[in-house]
């Protein structure tokens, strides 16, 4: 049973703006060729996803998504830092204790995207840079040449990656996320810290030996309900891997608060293992205060 006492930290987690979110998918919309994705669905990965979060009529979202962060606990979230969004001085003038950055980027934008990597972290002091390989336009692979400045920029900053790993969710090739392509990073950059994001799946077996094999790998939990978890790697965090699994959610993007908090409890987390899992570990990881 999940200990209720434990100040959590969310390292995936979005503040809406407004109530329709579709924008927030926009960046990979030329990739996808399938009508129901297309016209369909709110957020690409629907299918995979029921009762995704609404605020009908709220009027001050971001309150909103704090009020929710205090209702289950969640004393700091890791948010996308987009530059010139207003939300980003809503978040430091309201919030400043509540929110840290991270920045998703696309590789693709050469040294432009690293000198907005550098502007981002001078203005909000980023904790991570994060990148979605299949969702980038064109796809770039995890070990792609294009990924290299992203990667030395990170280690120079001292601040992680995180990166979409596994199979994607959304209907787009999954061949730049093969969790294979993360080795030879984690050997040519040793002091970057590598945060697998979204599930790994199929290839959670994989991550699990490259995560003993690399110290500074790690594996969130974004994009799935707890119930979801990968035996392999809840088997892990109870073993050798304690120090290497950080919870994240996908609060609003795809699932509730209420849904995750719930089925965190029949999670069968070792006693030890909680506190490392909900803050301990992402604090180390992405060096948050």
């Amino acid at each position: 049973m999940r200990p209720r006492d434990i100040r959590v930290i969310d390292t995936m987690l979005g503040v809406p703006l407004k109530e329709d979110r579709s924008d927030w998918f926009d960046f990979f919309r030329p990739l996808l060729r399938d009508k129901q994705s297309l016209e369909q669905f709110a957020m690409p990965a629907q299918y995979m996803f029921r009762n995704i979060p609404a605020a009908e009529g709220v009027d001050d979202l971001p309150g909103w998504t704090v009020g929710e962060m205090d209702r289950f606990g969640i004393d700091k979230a890791l948010i996308g830092y987009v530059e010139g969004s207003p939300l980003n001085d809503i978040v430091r003038t309201r919030f400043a204790d509540r929110f840290v950055f991270d920045m998703p980027v696309d590789p693709n934008g050469g040294v432009d995207t690293v000198r907005a990597i550098r502007r981002a972290h001078e203005a909000v002091g980023l904790k991570a840079i994060s990148v979605f390989p299949c969702g980038c336009v064109p796809q770039v692979p995890i070990d792609d040449k294009r990924m290299w400045p992203i990667y030395s920029l990170a280690c120079e900053l001292d601040i992680a990656v995180a990166v979409n790993v596994g199979v994607p969710g959304p209907r787009v090739p999954m061949a730049p996320q093969h969790v294979e392509l993360i080795d030879e990073v984690c050997w040519f950059f040793p002091e970057l810290r590598f945060v697998m994001r979204h599930g790994a799946e199929p290839w959670e077996a994989l991550a699990v030996k490259l995560m003993l094999k690399y110290p500074n790998l790690y594996y969130s939990t974004s994009a799935f309900a707890p119930k979801h978890y990968p035996k392999a790697i809840v088997d892990f965090a109870n073993t050798r891997g304690a120090d290497k699994i950080i919870y994240a959610g996908y609060f609003p993007m795809g699932l509730s608060l209420e849904r995750i908090f719930a089925d965190l409890d029949a999670v069968p987390f070792k006693e030890n293992v909680w506190p490392k899992f909900l803050r301990d570990n992402a604090r180390r990881a992405f060096k948050i205060d």
